[in-house]
């Protein structure tokens, strides 16, 4: 698996550029977001997405290790491939994206091509406890299985949810509590910016 290519951009298109890696030019589909942030013969890196299908191979590049994660998630909903996913990246910003998942606006999330009733209501459903957004600039957080593999914030995020909060509502304390030294201290931490919310 290829995690990321660094290379000169070569050809950059619509939904497309042609990054040379020593030699070897290769082919990414990439989003609007993306495309922004490159510059025809200046040298870009790019995180990359493989797609096997029985008929093809296809490449897929993203600027950011935060809209790689994000393309990652929106692949794991039940309907929504690749393309689809990058042309909801292309249309909505990731702070848009998981504000509307995160509060249930399926009417913004079907203005998104290839977007329609059923495939909005998977993706808050699929989504909504893997996307929190806090409303700070940088506050937008993934969270995967493996973020909370550690055992001290796995078992105070268990404490809080037997505790009535959400998963929108631990996240981001957990976030801030992480520094405690042992599950209780964490769960203190949390508990206090809870409270402050």
């Amino acid at each position: 698996m290829i995690g990321y290519l660094r290379g000169k951009v070569t050809y950059l298109l619509a939904d497309h550029v042609f990054l040379e890696v020593q030699g070897v030019g290769y082919r990414l589909f990439i989003s609007d977001t993306t495309r922004r942030e490159l510059r025809l013969n200046e040298e870009a890196r790019l995180f990359t997405y493989l797609s096997v299908r029985e008929d093809a191979l296809q490449l897929y590049g993203f600027a950011t290790q935060r809209e790689y994660d994000t393309f990652q998630l929106l692949i794991s909903v039940s309907g929504i491939g690749p393309k689809v996913a990058l042309g909801i990246l292309s249309h909505i910003t990731l702070d848009g994206l998981c504000r509307a998942i995160q509060n249930k606006q399926t009417t913004i999330l079907t203005k998104l091509p290839g977007i329609g009733k059923k495939s909005a209501e998977r993706l808050v459903l699929e989504l909504k406890d893997k996307v929190s957004y806090t409303g700070d600039e940088e506050e937008l957080v993934l969270v995967s299985k493996d973020e909370v593999a550690d055992d001290k914030i796995a078992e105070a995020q268990a404490a809080l949810v037997s505790l009535g909060y959400t998963q929108a509502e631990i996240t981001p304390a957990l976030k801030k509590a992480a520094k405690g030294k042992d599950t209780a201290e964490i769960i203190k931490l949390a508990l206090n910016f809870l409270s402050r919310v």
